[in-house]
């Protein structure tokens, strides 16, 4: 199985992308929607598949990226119908299978946090992404939002930790850098409901946390109650001069056929060495040629009144220049992926 575990700085989220190796189906858990061109572009770079994107409840911290994921690559939003979300497809109750390929995740009812709150248990028992519900060494919070702490106790004491010790705990939050637990490590160690703990202990402990709400909180609920859906409906537009793709790297990347057909609407930006020019892959033909080395100091001879597209021999060197010109307040600027092996190889003029 392909696991990634993705991380959004702003509100500390984990996004979980799980793929069958052989069918190349996929499922995304609680993804972010300022970190959807991050996530759809491994997607698309591990030539995924994905069938389905699943919020373990709805957030009150982010938006979901929910929408996005099913506009851009036609999959199922599932969510606990408990919400009465719009534009959900898969009702995440109690039992509930979703599989991928040979995968399967069962849909574990565990609110506490909120009423819908469900976790989600790999099929071999291995791993259980347990939302805000189970945290590691800690647990959600129950003061809002129909939180109940008597709920989310018997949540984690009756579900979750009734799973193997073994089984490997990956939550949606963590604001110490911690990445996963295990089933057994929580049962022992959890300060608010491992060990001994009774009841009227955990109820004491969260009545008298004390947390502020989160700060995107009027925002992100009725956002997520659309499935992350912006309020016009809209997809946030793109770049609009050209069909620039982000990689998972982060870099805005073009093709070369693009190119080739646009040559008029952009100005080449060629990084090599002079000497490379003289080489098997020639050049294009009015690109203006800046050695990656020294672009940093004459960024300003670059010419800003059309897009720029960068080009080296591979598009790896090209791809940091993408950077630097960021850095310098070129906005509309592409690598041209692959470079000059991808142009020749396709049999583009130079």
């Amino acid at each position: 199985m392909i696991f990634r575990q993705l991380f959004d700085q702003v509100s500390s989220t984990y996004t979980y992308l799980l793929a069958d190796e052989r069918a190349r189906e996929a499922v995304l858990i609680d993804c972010v929607f300022e970190q959807h061109a991050r996530d759809a572009a491994l997607i698309r770079e591990l030539g995924l598949r994905l069938t389905h994107v699943l919020d373990t409840h709805c957030h009150a911290d982010h938006v979901t990226g929910a929408w996005l994921m099913k506009a851009a690559f036609g999959c199922s939003i599932g969510l606990s119908p408990v919400y009465g979300a719009k534009n959900v497809e898969t009702e995440l109750v109690d039992g509930a299978v979703v599989t991928f390929g040979a995968h399967r995740l069962e849909v574990l009812a565990t609110p506490g946090h909120t009423d819908g709150c469900v976790s989600f248990v790999l099929g071999d028992r291995s791993m259980v992404f347990t939302g805000d519900a189970l945290l590691v060494r800690g647990a959600g919070r129950t003061d809002f939002q129909q939180g109940n702490a008597p709920r989310l106790f018997h949540s984690i004491r009756d579900k979750l930790f009734a799973l193997p010790d073994e089984c490997r705990v990956y939550p949606a939050h963590d604001y110490e850098g911690r990445t996963s637990s295990t089933i057994g490590e929580e049962r022992r160690y959890n300060p608010r409901i491992g060990g001994t703990v009774r009841e009227e202990d955990f109820v004491g402990y969260m009545k008298n946390l004390a947390l502020p709400h989160p700060k995107l909180l009027d925002v992100a609920l009725p956002a997520n109650a659309r499935s992350g859906e912006p309020e016009d409906g809209r997809v946030p537009a793109g770049p609009d001069w050209a069909p620039v793709v982000i990689t998972y790297a982060g870099f805005p990347e073009v093709a070369p056929e693009w190119v080739a057909t646009h040559r008029n609407d952009v100005h080449v930006l060629d990084v090599r060495t002079e000497a490379e020019l003289e080489g098997e892959l020639g050049r294009l033909e009015g690109a203006t040629l800046i050695p990656l080395d020294e672009l940093r100091a004459r960024v300003a001879e670059v010419p800003k009144d059309k897009p720029v597209v960068v080009v080296c021999q591979s598009g790896k060197r090209s791809a940091l220049a993408t950077t630097i010109l960021g850095a310098a307040g070129v906005e509309r600027r592409a690598n041209v992926a692959g470079g000059m092996v991808r142009w020749r190889e396709l049999g583009l003029p130079s």
